[in-house]
């Protein structure tokens, strides 16, 4: 889902100073690999379903989803074969922005593509301007 509220700036542009409440999911910049295969769920999946769900399935953001978030993305390619067949664009549009599809979609999900040298999630250390309470405290 995507959260709420304004949508972040550039760093550099912000007009608050207090720290933003969501901070954005660094995710390395390199092709997800060991999604699941579409499967059988039809007895032929059409061409541009197929050629959606290999760039789907290689997203770089794959790499956080879990077998629920792998099933809806199941469950929108089945909503894109009825869309290639001729309906269902609305729900098509909304699932693939819960997805995360779209640079724009990413955004509002908070997830940057980094390069390996910038860091990945998990991987974020204290700014250097931030001082120890502890060091205040009367211990």
């Amino acid at each position: 889902m995507a959260v709420s509220g304004a949508k972040p700036k550039p760093p550099g542009q912000a007009v608050t100073q207090h720290p933003q409440a969501f901070d954005w999911t660094l995710v390395p910049d390199a092709p997800f690999v060991g999604g699941p295969a579409l499967g059988y769920r039809r007895p032929a999946w059409p061409a541009a379903t197929r050629r959606w769900w290999s760039v789907v399935s290689t997203m770089p953001h794959c790499s956080l989803w879990s077998r629920a978030d792998w099933q809806f993305a199941l469950d929108t390619a089945e909503v894109h074969a009825r869309f290639v067949a001729g309906g269902g664009a609305t729900e098509l549009r909304i699932r693939e922005k819960l997805l995360g599809v779209t640079l724009d979609a990413r955004r509002d999900l908070r997830i940057r593509y980094v390069q390996a040298a910038e860091g990945v999630a998990g991987d974020a250390e204290a700014p250097a301007n931030v001082l120890n309470l502890d060091d205040f405290r009367d211990l």
